[in-house]
């Protein structure tokens, strides 16, 4: 059995998909509306996307956007992706968030425990 946490987590989940990538709100958001931006097919770094599931992803990052503009209305938005343990990677399937960011809050891409 797959221990992946997005593999395994529902469809119902979703915020927004497409063939080969999905969309959904984070568990431990940064900020109000974060949301991850996952590739359907497991694997572990960002460097390993094929074409098409960056162009899926790249689709999906418009819809997000659309949909954060019109339910939160941020003032801005960061959007990246961690790769490797050293660069504060904890789930080990890619994926790209987009943090939407509001004037006045912390500045901080990184969720601390």
């Amino acid at each position: 059995m797959n221990e992946c946490v997005f593999c395994t987590l529902p469809e119902g989940a979703n915020l927004v998909e497409n063939e080969f990538a999905r969309a959904f709100y984070d568990k431990y958001p940064v900020s109000q509306g974060h949301v991850l931006i996952v590739p359907k097919k497991h694997a572990s770094s960002f460097f390993d996307a094929t074409p098409e599931e960056m162009a899926s992803v790249g689709d999906l990052l418009s819809r997000v956007k659309e949909l954060l503009d019109e339910r939160f209305q941020p003032d801005g938005y960061n959007i990246g992706a961690n790769v490797g343990a050293a660069a504060g990677q904890t789930v080990f399937h890619w994926h790209v968030h987009v943090i939407p960011r509001y004037d006045g809050d912390i500045g901080t891409v990184r969720w601390h425990s």
